[in-house]
């Protein structure tokens, strides 16, 4: 089926040293040949060879636009599968603008968001977690975040789900085979070899969505609130993470009165980190709004800095705080260790330990700098299942692979107690086939178009 040609700017739309032009399509070649010169002002596009680049000029008529480089990869050779022409023009907006309405002008359309990947999907070139992995590595955050990315790009989900849908469908083969010709095929003892595999397969996937809450982590980061009475260190504690002034920090209650946000990455955790009013009983209106927000954000949160002031005594907002955090995971700073102390930090965590069990509690001194270290480890030891550096360790990041996955996993966990209850050889192929089904929704072998049109429009322009 012939495709119409597709285009769009492939870089920023900002000034920069350079931009490209991404053309892809059966008519790429011809649409750019029209407006493609050499050096020596001959029309030469369609006798370039595949996968080379050349050096010549754009024109608009006989009016010279631009001097650029481009790209020329004949299928199947190119990202999407297709002829496709590169233009590597000047980085400025306007040049990049009047070199695609030259495109478009000739015979190509706008790509809408994320066509080209589609279409690299559509081709075959690659598949669906594959494909989803490229707008990944494009929103990565952190170096984590990006290996993960790059290996998903590469196949590593791909090759996992490749493995598992073979050895099922290896499996329904032969229970349709053995049903089909018992004369020729046994199935004596052979739902003890598929409990053994049953078994495999159950593990290896309950490894994988065991980790998906570290991959989940790793790709959108932390969302962690900063709450606290007014004048706790609150303010002091973000600025010191950050490692600028990013929040204005003075001896008077209630400085903070709107929500302050900012991503701070500690040893490539990305924790998108929220400094919010100091909550406390007040009559101003401005003051009493931005503690409402942070009473909001507080149930958003996936992690919260609770900074208590040690330097004075407890009183009824600590108490509303400590309400507020119950089942939340949190973290304690036992503020202002450098002055004398008005709560007994014991006392403290028997109190605490009754509403909010899983919190850490650290010693710090915004002012003097100490345990903010101990922050790093904190955060892993309450957000990361094992080892989170694996160079090799597959990460299930998407939501849409988790759930695809818990669906197999409930199957395959149902084909297991069919065995177990000895029943008949068709009832657990037809459950095999689910299973089978499901785990071919990553990959994009058994999804609607109008899901692949939903993932794609996620996608920025151009790619």
């Amino acid at each position: 089926m012939k495709r119409d040609t597709i285009a769009a700017i492939a870089t920023a739309m900002s000034n920069s040293g350079i931009g490209i032009i991404r053309v892809s399509g059966e008519d790429s070649i011809d649409i750019v040949d029209c407006i493609y010169r050499d050096r020596n002002n001959h029309k030469v596009l369609k006798e370039y060879k595949k996968n080379t680049i050349h050096y010549g000029f754009i024109y608009d008529g006989e009016e010279l636009t631009d001097e650029v480089m481009v790209s020329v990869m004949k299928k199947p050779h190119s990202f999407t599968a297709e002829d496709t022409v590169e233009i590597n023009c000047h980085g400025g907006v306007l040049v990049m603008k009047r070199i695609l309405e030259l495109v478009i002008k000739n015979g190509a359309r706008l790509a809408e968001p994320g066509e080209f990947t589609k279409r690299a999907f559509l081709n075959g070139r690659i598949d669906l977690s594959e494909a989803e992995a490229v707008m990944d590595v494009i929103s990565s955050k952190n170096d984590m975040a990006l290996k993960n990315s790059v290996r998903q790009l590469k196949g590593s989900v791909h090759k996992k789900i490749v493995e598992y849908r073979k050895m099922i469908l290896h499996e329904i083969a032969f229970i349709e085979s053995a049903l089909d010709d018992p004369e020729h095929i046994s199935l004596d003892n052979y739902p003890k070899d598929l409990r053994l595999k049953i078994d495999f397969l159950i593990k290896d996937i309950e490894k994988l969505l065991c980790l998906s809450e570290n991959g989940k982590i790793i790709k959108e980061g932390i969302k962690t609130v900063i709450v606290g009475k007014p004048n706790a260190g609150k303010s002091s504690l973000l600025n010191i993470l950050a490692g600028e002034d990013r929040a204005i920090v003075t001896d008077i209650a209630g400085t903070t009165r709107d929500i302050i946000e900012e991503d701070i990455l500690i040893d490539n955790i990305h924790l998108h980190m929220v400094d919010t009013a100091g909550i406390r009983f007040t009559d101003d209106v401005i003051e009493k709004i931005g503690v409402d927000k942070a009473k909001k954000y507080l149930k958003e949160a996936d992690l919260i800095v609770y900074v208590v002031d040690s330097s004075v005594p407890l009183d009824e907002s600590d108490f509303e705080i400590i309400d507020m955090i119950q089942e939340i995971k949190c973290i304690v700073l036992f503020n202002k260790s450098d002055l004398n102390s008005e709560i007994s930090l014991e006392d403290f965590k028997i109190q605490l330990k009754d509403i909010q069990g899983d919190a850490v509690i650290i010693r710090t001194s915004t002012r003097e700098n100490t345990g903010i270290d101990d922050f790093e480890d904190a955060v892993k030891k309450l957000f990361f299942t094992g080892s989170i550096s694996s160079d090799n360790e597959i990460m299930i990041t998407s939501l849409r692979h988790k759930e695809a996955l818990e669906e197999s996993l409930e199957i395959l966990t149902h084909v297991k107690s069919i065995l177990e209850d000895n029943m008949p050889e068709d009832f657990y192929s037809i459950d095999l086939m689910d299973a089978y089904a499901s785990l071919g929704k990553i990959t994009g072998e058994e999804v609607g178009e109008d899901l692949i049109n939903e993932i794609f429009l996620k996608f920025c322009m151009g790619k």
